[in-house]
Protein backbone atom coordinates (compact mmCIF):
# COMPACT_ATOMS: atom_id res chain seq x y z
CA UNK A 1 0.00 0.00 0.00
CA UNK A 2 2.82 2.42 0.87
CA UNK A 3 4.34 1.96 -2.60
CA UNK A 4 1.01 2.77 -4.24
CA UNK A 5 0.63 5.90 -2.11
CA UNK A 6 4.14 6.99 -3.10
CA UNK A 7 3.31 6.35 -6.77
CA UNK A 8 0.15 8.46 -6.44
CA UNK A 9 2.10 11.32 -4.85
CA UNK A 10 4.92 11.16 -7.40
CA UNK A 11 2.39 11.01 -10.23
CA UNK A 12 0.68 14.11 -8.90
CA UNK A 13 4.01 15.96 -8.98
CA UNK A 14 4.51 14.86 -12.58
CA UNK A 15 0.98 15.90 -13.54
CA UNK A 16 1.30 19.39 -12.06
CA UNK A 17 4.61 19.88 -13.88
CA UNK A 18 2.97 18.74 -17.12
CA UNK A 19 0.08 21.21 -16.88
CA UNK A 20 2.17 24.25 -15.94
CA UNK A 21 4.60 23.65 -18.79
CA UNK A 22 2.19 22.45 -21.47
CA UNK A 23 -1.05 24.42 -21.00
CA UNK A 24 -0.28 27.36 -23.36
CA UNK A 25 0.62 24.95 -26.18
CA UNK A 26 -2.47 22.86 -25.49
CA UNK A 27 -4.62 25.99 -25.71
CA UNK A 28 -3.36 26.71 -29.23
CA UNK A 29 -3.74 23.04 -30.22
CA UNK A 30 -7.39 22.89 -29.13
CA UNK A 31 -8.28 26.17 -30.84
CA UNK A 32 -6.75 24.89 -34.10
CA UNK A 33 -8.30 21.43 -33.83
CA UNK A 34 -11.79 22.83 -33.36
CA UNK A 35 -11.53 25.72 -35.83
CA UNK A 36 -13.19 25.84 -39.22
CA UNK A 37 -10.95 25.35 -42.22
CA UNK A 38 -8.99 28.52 -43.02
CA UNK A 39 -9.74 30.28 -39.72
CA UNK A 40 -6.05 30.29 -38.82
CA UNK A 41 -3.07 30.47 -41.16
CA UNK A 42 -1.00 28.43 -38.71
CA UNK A 43 -0.09 28.08 -35.05
CA UNK A 44 1.67 31.46 -34.93
CA UNK A 45 -1.42 33.17 -36.35
CA UNK A 46 -3.60 31.33 -33.81
CA UNK A 47 -1.34 32.20 -30.87
CA UNK A 48 -1.05 35.82 -32.00
CA UNK A 49 -4.82 36.10 -32.31
CA UNK A 50 -5.36 34.76 -28.80
CA UNK A 51 -2.74 37.12 -27.38
CA UNK A 52 -4.13 40.16 -29.23
CA UNK A 53 -7.83 39.54 -28.63
CA UNK A 54 -7.84 37.86 -25.22
CA UNK A 55 -4.56 38.75 -23.53
CA UNK A 56 -1.68 36.60 -22.19
CA UNK A 57 -3.74 35.02 -19.40
CA UNK A 58 -5.98 33.44 -22.04
CA UNK A 59 -3.26 30.85 -22.64
CA UNK A 60 -4.02 29.54 -19.15
CA UNK A 61 -7.78 29.62 -19.62
CA UNK A 62 -9.33 26.55 -18.03
CA UNK A 63 -6.09 25.75 -16.16
CA UNK A 64 -7.73 25.07 -12.80
CA UNK A 65 -9.50 22.01 -14.20
CA UNK A 66 -6.38 20.34 -15.62
CA UNK A 67 -4.22 21.43 -12.69
CA UNK A 68 -6.49 19.49 -10.34
CA UNK A 69 -7.73 16.94 -12.83
CA UNK A 70 -4.55 16.16 -14.76
CA UNK A 71 -2.69 16.00 -11.46
CA UNK A 72 -5.18 13.32 -10.43
CA UNK A 73 -5.01 11.69 -13.88
CA UNK A 74 -1.24 11.37 -13.95
CA UNK A 75 -1.31 10.24 -10.32
CA UNK A 76 -3.73 7.42 -11.19
CA UNK A 77 -1.84 6.71 -14.39
CA UNK A 78 1.53 6.14 -12.71
CA UNK A 79 0.00 4.26 -9.77
CA UNK A 80 -1.73 1.83 -12.18
CA UNK A 81 1.43 1.53 -14.27
CA UNK A 82 3.73 0.78 -11.33
CA UNK A 83 1.22 -1.59 -9.72
CA UNK A 84 0.90 -3.59 -12.95
CA UNK A 85 4.66 -3.60 -13.41
CA UNK A 86 5.07 -5.03 -9.90
CA UNK A 87 2.56 -7.78 -10.69
CA UNK A 88 4.49 -8.72 -13.82
CA UNK A 89 7.79 -8.60 -11.89
CA UNK A 90 6.38 -11.02 -9.30
CA UNK A 91 5.20 -13.28 -12.10
CA UNK A 92 8.62 -13.16 -13.75
CA UNK A 93 10.40 -13.88 -10.47
CA UNK A 94 8.21 -16.94 -9.85
CA UNK A 95 9.15 -18.22 -13.32
CA UNK A 96 12.82 -17.35 -12.96
CA UNK A 97 12.63 -14.66 -15.68
CA UNK A 98 13.59 -11.00 -15.88
CA UNK A 99 16.76 -11.09 -13.79
CA UNK A 100 16.90 -10.31 -10.05
CA UNK A 101 13.37 -9.83 -8.74
CA UNK A 102 11.93 -10.29 -12.24
CA UNK A 103 12.28 -6.54 -12.78
CA UNK A 104 13.38 -6.72 -16.43
CA UNK A 105 9.93 -6.70 -18.01
CA UNK A 106 9.25 -7.83 -21.56
CA UNK A 107 7.92 -5.60 -24.32
CA UNK A 108 4.41 -7.04 -24.10
CA UNK A 109 4.35 -6.66 -20.33
CA UNK A 110 5.37 -3.00 -20.47
CA UNK A 111 2.84 -2.26 -23.21
CA UNK A 112 0.08 -4.01 -21.22
CA UNK A 113 1.01 -2.04 -18.09
CA UNK A 114 0.78 1.15 -20.18
CA UNK A 115 -2.65 0.16 -21.51
CA UNK A 116 -3.82 -0.50 -17.94
CA UNK A 117 -2.50 2.92 -16.91
CA UNK A 118 -4.33 4.58 -19.79
CA UNK A 119 -7.64 2.86 -19.05
CA UNK A 120 -7.44 3.73 -15.35
CA UNK A 121 -6.53 7.30 -16.20
CA UNK A 122 -9.35 7.74 -18.74
CA UNK A 123 -12.07 7.59 -16.08
CA UNK A 124 -10.84 10.98 -14.85
CA UNK A 125 -9.15 12.38 -17.97
CA UNK A 126 -12.28 12.11 -20.12
CA UNK A 127 -14.49 14.50 -18.13
CA UNK A 128 -11.54 16.70 -17.09
CA UNK A 129 -10.48 17.28 -20.69
CA UNK A 130 -14.09 17.75 -21.75
CA UNK A 131 -14.56 20.59 -19.25
CA UNK A 132 -11.15 22.08 -20.08
CA UNK A 133 -11.86 22.10 -23.81
CA UNK A 134 -15.29 23.71 -23.31
CA UNK A 135 -13.60 26.52 -21.37
CA UNK A 136 -10.74 26.86 -23.85
CA UNK A 137 -12.91 27.40 -26.91
CA UNK A 138 -15.17 30.08 -25.46
CA UNK A 139 -14.20 33.68 -26.11
CA UNK A 140 -14.21 36.44 -23.52
CA UNK A 141 -17.12 38.14 -25.28
CA UNK A 142 -19.34 35.05 -25.54
CA UNK A 143 -18.97 33.22 -22.26
CA UNK A 144 -21.25 30.28 -21.60
CA UNK A 145 -19.50 28.98 -18.51
CA UNK A 146 -18.06 30.99 -15.62
CA UNK A 147 -15.35 28.51 -14.72
CA UNK A 148 -15.07 24.73 -14.36
CA UNK A 149 -17.62 24.28 -11.56
CA UNK A 150 -20.20 26.33 -13.45
CA UNK A 151 -19.53 24.25 -16.57
CA UNK A 152 -19.97 20.99 -14.67
CA UNK A 153 -23.23 22.17 -13.06
CA UNK A 154 -24.73 23.44 -16.32
CA UNK A 155 -23.73 20.38 -18.36
CA UNK A 156 -24.89 17.94 -15.68
CA UNK A 157 -28.21 19.72 -15.14
CA UNK A 158 -28.93 19.71 -18.86
CA UNK A 159 -27.53 16.37 -20.02
CA UNK A 160 -26.74 14.27 -16.96
CA UNK A 161 -23.67 12.12 -16.43
CA UNK A 162 -23.58 11.26 -20.15
CA UNK A 163 -23.03 14.95 -20.87
CA UNK A 164 -20.06 15.11 -18.50
CA UNK A 165 -18.54 12.01 -20.11
CA UNK A 166 -19.16 13.15 -23.70
CA UNK A 167 -16.51 11.68 -26.02
CA UNK A 168 -15.55 9.00 -23.50
CA UNK A 169 -15.44 6.19 -26.08
CA UNK A 170 -12.81 8.01 -28.13
CA UNK A 171 -10.97 8.89 -24.93
CA UNK A 172 -10.75 5.21 -23.97
CA UNK A 173 -9.26 4.37 -27.38
CA UNK A 174 -6.80 7.26 -27.20
CA UNK A 175 -5.63 6.56 -23.65
CA UNK A 176 -5.24 2.79 -23.96
CA UNK A 177 -3.41 2.87 -27.28
CA UNK A 178 -1.40 5.99 -26.57
CA UNK A 179 -0.19 5.14 -23.09
CA UNK A 180 0.72 1.61 -24.10
CA UNK A 181 3.14 3.12 -26.62
CA UNK A 182 4.12 6.02 -24.34
CA UNK A 183 5.31 3.96 -21.41
CA UNK A 184 6.81 1.29 -23.65
CA UNK A 185 9.03 3.91 -25.30
CA UNK A 186 10.07 5.43 -21.96
CA UNK A 187 10.74 2.13 -20.18
CA UNK A 188 12.75 0.73 -23.09
CA UNK A 189 14.99 3.82 -23.07
CA UNK A 190 15.42 3.49 -19.29
CA UNK A 191 16.14 -0.25 -19.57
CA UNK A 192 18.74 0.38 -22.26
CA UNK A 193 20.65 2.87 -20.12
CA UNK A 194 20.46 0.70 -17.00
CA UNK A 195 21.75 -2.29 -18.97
CA UNK A 196 24.51 -0.48 -20.89
CA UNK A 197 25.85 1.35 -17.81
CA UNK A 198 25.00 -1.35 -15.24
CA UNK A 199 23.26 1.17 -12.99
CA UNK A 200 20.07 1.31 -10.93
CA UNK A 201 17.04 3.29 -12.04
CA UNK A 202 17.62 5.94 -9.38
CA UNK A 203 21.13 6.51 -10.75
CA UNK A 204 19.87 7.71 -14.14
CA UNK A 205 20.70 11.39 -14.60
CA UNK A 206 17.66 13.71 -14.36
CA UNK A 207 18.50 15.20 -17.76
CA UNK A 208 18.10 11.76 -19.30
CA UNK A 209 14.69 11.37 -17.64
CA UNK A 210 13.68 14.58 -19.42
CA UNK A 211 15.08 13.38 -22.76
CA UNK A 212 13.44 9.96 -22.46
CA UNK A 213 10.16 11.61 -21.50
CA UNK A 214 10.42 13.85 -24.56
CA UNK A 215 11.02 10.82 -26.79
CA UNK A 216 8.08 8.98 -25.24
CA UNK A 217 5.89 12.02 -25.84
CA UNK A 218 6.70 12.03 -29.54
CA UNK A 219 5.92 8.30 -29.73
CA UNK A 220 2.59 8.97 -28.02
CA UNK A 221 1.48 11.72 -30.39
CA UNK A 222 2.67 9.87 -33.49
CA UNK A 223 0.09 7.21 -32.64
CA UNK A 224 -2.83 9.17 -31.20
CA UNK A 225 -3.00 12.60 -32.81
CA UNK A 226 -5.83 11.87 -35.28
CA UNK A 227 -7.77 10.16 -32.46
CA UNK A 228 -7.17 13.20 -30.27
CA UNK A 229 -8.50 15.49 -32.97
CA UNK A 230 -11.73 13.46 -33.18
CA UNK A 231 -11.99 13.56 -29.38
CA UNK A 232 -11.70 17.35 -29.43
CA UNK A 233 -14.39 17.60 -32.09
CA UNK A 234 -16.71 15.30 -30.15
CA UNK A 235 -16.16 17.15 -26.88
CA UNK A 236 -16.87 20.56 -28.41
CA UNK A 237 -19.87 19.41 -30.41
CA UNK A 238 -23.43 20.21 -29.39
CA UNK A 239 -25.13 17.88 -26.93
CA UNK A 240 -28.21 17.40 -29.08
CA UNK A 241 -29.53 18.45 -32.51
CA UNK A 242 -31.26 21.41 -30.86
CA UNK A 243 -27.90 22.67 -29.52
CA UNK A 244 -26.02 22.39 -32.81
CA UNK A 245 -24.88 18.77 -32.69
CA UNK A 246 -22.95 17.89 -35.86
CA UNK A 247 -21.80 14.34 -35.14
CA UNK A 248 -23.96 11.35 -34.22
CA UNK A 249 -20.95 9.27 -33.17
CA UNK A 250 -17.15 9.18 -33.35
CA UNK A 251 -17.31 7.20 -36.60
CA UNK A 252 -19.73 9.72 -38.07
CA UNK A 253 -17.32 12.47 -37.00
CA UNK A 254 -14.42 10.74 -38.80
CA UNK A 255 -16.45 10.33 -41.99
CA UNK A 256 -17.77 13.90 -41.89
CA UNK A 257 -14.38 15.49 -41.31
CA UNK A 258 -12.78 13.33 -44.00
CA UNK A 259 -15.49 14.21 -46.53
CA UNK A 260 -15.73 17.93 -45.82
CA UNK A 261 -12.21 18.91 -44.79
CA UNK A 262 -9.88 16.22 -46.10
CA UNK A 263 -7.02 14.37 -44.49
CA UNK A 264 -5.21 17.57 -43.48
CA UNK A 265 -7.89 18.19 -40.83
CA UNK A 266 -6.66 15.16 -38.90
CA UNK A 267 -3.27 16.81 -38.32
CA UNK A 268 -4.48 20.39 -37.78
CA UNK A 269 -2.84 21.79 -34.65
CA UNK A 270 0.00 19.24 -34.76
CA UNK A 271 2.64 21.99 -34.75
CA UNK A 272 2.00 23.32 -31.22
CA UNK A 273 1.59 19.74 -30.02
CA UNK A 274 5.04 18.75 -31.30
CA UNK A 275 6.56 21.87 -29.75
CA UNK A 276 4.75 21.28 -26.45
CA UNK A 277 5.40 17.55 -26.24
CA UNK A 278 9.09 17.40 -25.24
CA UNK A 279 8.66 20.10 -22.59
CA UNK A 280 5.43 18.76 -21.07
CA UNK A 281 6.37 15.08 -21.16
CA UNK A 282 9.96 15.71 -20.12
CA UNK A 283 8.64 17.67 -17.14
CA UNK A 284 6.16 14.88 -16.33
CA UNK A 285 8.77 12.15 -16.08
CA UNK A 286 11.28 14.42 -14.34
CA UNK A 287 8.66 15.30 -11.73
CA UNK A 288 7.70 11.66 -11.26
CA UNK A 289 11.25 10.29 -11.08
CA UNK A 290 12.52 12.98 -8.71
CA UNK A 291 9.48 12.70 -6.44
CA UNK A 292 9.80 8.90 -6.44
CA UNK A 293 13.43 9.10 -5.39
CA UNK A 294 12.62 11.41 -2.50
CA UNK A 295 9.62 9.39 -1.34
CA UNK A 296 11.38 6.03 -1.60
CA UNK A 297 14.72 7.19 -0.14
Amino acid sequence: MSKTINDLAAGTAGGIAQVLVGQPFDMVKVRMQTSVKGQYKGMVDCATGILKNEGPLAFYKGTLTPLLGIGACVSIQFAALEYTKRLFAQQNAALGLGGPGGLQLGTGQIFTAGVAAGLANSVVSGPVEHIRIRLQIQSNTNRIYNGPLDAIKKIYSGYGIAGIFKGQGVTLLRESTGYGVYFLAYEKLVQREMSSKNIRRDEIHPVNAVLYGAGAGYALWAVIYPIDMIKSRMQTDGFSPSTGQKYKSALHCVRTVWRTEGISAFTRGLGPTLIRSPFANGATFLGFEMASRMLNA
